[in-house]
């Protein structure tokens, strides 16, 4: 059970790190988040630390929060920037 988690965990890591690195720098700065940069080295240090100790850890919790806060805070804003009409 543990390992699915991880692995659910490693997945979305992923997931958010490619995200962030397909959006344009502009738009994390007018979404008034912290800079594309900023959140790839998070999301970045989520996914070694993720894979490194695993998610079930203080470390891999932590990783947990940075990759909530991006798809439940961040992405929304990007997306409503960025989005097609």
């Amino acid at each position: 059970l543990l390992t699915f988690v991880t692995l659910a965990l490693v997945v979305a890591a992923v997931w958010a790190l490619v995200d962030a690195l397909t959006r344009r720098a502009e738009v994390f700065d007018a979404a008034g988040k912290l800079t594309k940069n900023g959140w790839l080295l998070l999301l970045g240090l989520t996914l070694l630390v993720e894979l490194i100790f695993g998610a079930v850890s203080l470390l891999g919790f932590i990783g947990i929060v940075i990759t909530l806060v991006y798809f439940l805070d961040v992405r929304p804003a990007l997306s409503a920037l960025t989005r097609r009409r």
